[in-house]
């Protein structure tokens, strides 16, 4: 990756909708280059695919919590198992240091997490839970 595919990937993330044309003129760059540099860059995995990230208006109506899990050993296939159909969970992360997982999470109120919390606490394997209630989002830089 150089300097010119850096260039695109930070004008993407700032609007994922922007049009190949739009690209190659603010990177100064013919239009067949900057596809073929989006082809390579989708192909090698760099890019993941195009979404939609919520503004914080759209996210207002949310609770979001971070849930810190320390599991027993060798029981991550079986959690993760159990997480996954779970909608409210939106991310899952191996961590190192005192925890294992760590939960990203988004319910519609206070109950649901609290009911959310519950089942997870239950999975067999998982050893205890920290949980943290997200107040408000100063800074996302996140791609």
């Amino acid at each position: 990756m150089d300097d010119l595919d850096r260039y695109i990937l930070r004008l993407l993330s700032q609007d994922a909708r922007m049009s190949v044309a739009v690209l190659a003129r603010r990177v100064k760059v013919a239009r067949s280059t900057v596809q073929a540099r989006l082809e390579r860059l989708e192909s090698s995995g760099t890019i993941a695919g195009y979404t939609l990230r919520l503004g914080e208006t759209a996210r207002v109506s949310r609770v979001r919590a971070t849930v810190l899990l320390v599991i027993e050993p060798r029981s991550l296939p079986g959690i993760l198992a159990r997480l996954k159909p779970m909608p409210q969970v939106e991310r899952i992360h191996t961590t190192s240091g005192r925890v294992d997982l760590l939960l990203q999470l988004a319910t519609s109120s206070t109950a649901e997490l609290d009911d959310l919390l519950d089942r997870i606490g239950e999975i067999d394997g998982v050893r205890s839970s920290e949980s943290l209630i997200h107040l408000g989002t100063k800074l996302d830089r996140a791609v």
